[in-house]
């Protein structure tokens, strides 16, 4: 049985409480002989600030490149607000992505037929979604130099952010598209602001010329970022696979979420480069942010999470199988009528993060007999 070692990053907020689910999930596949999962904590965000006065500590961090994947479940809340922006909850989270070098965001908006009816569109509109964003994670406005606050004096302050990127950053999170779009419906829509910046100027140049070169069996179309969002809650299933950059993959892919009825359903992957042994440094997250106010309620709905979890036993482990049967077990829980409270419609039974929880492992327990 294939080993596994995972580091687990609860978090702040909901963290712990739809953590504690994603763990449910991998000990019951652990005994069920699926593979053999090893399993760390660690601290991220406000709670390693509380701990380490920083948003991780190095040792965390070690733990996080030794990980065959991480698992995170959020970070942040108005308890750390005024806490130095170099070690503000986020920062750990950016350490991450940086350090693991993890350029490519996976994020899929998958509507369950479940939960058509919860969509703020019409059914006819989200009946069937399936889309696949592609986020480059690692360069972009996020991080790109200088970014500073400047006094200017006579009370005027200036503030700059740098949206920078290179050549091989554009291609390399755009051979991610194109490769999974040949696994799906074979299409990619490119997406950046080219009528009004440099930088997207030249990503849709080098996105057409790789494409023109390696991957001219898939269907290419370049859309400027605002219209995309427009198209995407006016006709969003005209979409397959869409890459775009740091910051319009973060909008963009919030606004999908919102297609499928919760935000608390969409999990992300964020994979860095193969090395030689096909191996990708890993991290998977939930969508969805700290919810600090409705933490410690069992509330809280951990669909996202244990999709993270499918998307780990995907992308990094290779058990495509498994990750199968999870996803079924997720949407005949939901059939069933069972919902969080984010989801509930009238005639639903609403349960508890650890009774979604429960209910999802019991019926993965039924499937794979």
């Amino acid at each position: 049985m294939a080993a596994y070692k995972l580091l687990l990053l609860p978090g702040d907020g909901i963290g712990p409480e739809i953590m504690a689910e994603a763990e449910k999930l991998v000990a019951f596949l652990s005994a069920a002989g699926v593979a053999s999962f090893e399993t760390e904590k660690g601290l991220v965000g406000g709670a390693a600030y509380d701990a380490h006065g920083q948003a991780i500590s190095e040792s965390d961090m070690a733990l996080a490149q030794s990980a065959d994947a991480v698992l995170l479940a959020a970070v942040g809340g108005p308890k750390w607000d005024g806490v130095p922006y170099d070690v503000r909850p986020e920062a750990g989270l950016l350490r991450l992505r940086k350090d693991l070098g993890l350029f490519a965001n996976l994020r899929p908006a998958i509507c369950y037929p479940a939960l058509v009816d919860a969509s703020s569109l019409k059914p006819d509109l989200v009946d069937g979604l399936d889309i696949m964003i592609v986020r480059e994670l690692t360069g972009g406005v996020y991080f790109g130099e200088p970014k500073e606050i400047t006094d200017l004096g006579n009370g005027q302050k200036r503030g700059v952010d740098t949206q920078v990127y290179e050549t091989y950053e554009i291609e390399r999170i755009a051979r991610v598209a194109f490769e999974l779009a040949r696994t799906r419906s074979n299409k990619v829509t490119s997406s950046e602001k080219a009528n009004v910046m440099k930088s997207g100027l030249l990503w849709r140049e080098v996105v057409t010329a790789l494409h023109a070169r390696d991957y001219s069996d898939v269907k290419l179309e370049h859309m400027l970022a605002d219209a995309l969002g427009m198209q995407l809650v006016r006709r969003p299933k005209q979409f397959d696979v869409i890459v775009t950059d740091n910051l319009f993959g973060d909008l963009l892919s919030d606004v999908a979420s919102m297609l499928t009825g919760s935000l608390g359903m969409l999990p992300s992957a964020s994979l860095g480069g193969a090395d030689a042994t096909g191996r990708r440094k890993a991290l998977y997250e939930p969508c969805h942010g700290s919810a600090p106010d409705i933490a410690g309620k069992s509330l809280a709905n951990p669909i996202a999470m244990i999709g993270s979890v499918v998307m780990a036993l995907r992308y990094s482990f290779g058990l495509g199988a498994a990750a199968d049967a999870v996803d079924k077990a997720i949407a005949d829980v939901l059939a069933a009528g069972l919902r969080t409270a984010d989801i509930a419609g009238p005639n639903d039974t609403p349960v508890s993060t650890s009774q979604m929880g429960d209910a999802i492992v019991a019926e993965l327990k039924k499937i794979l007999g």
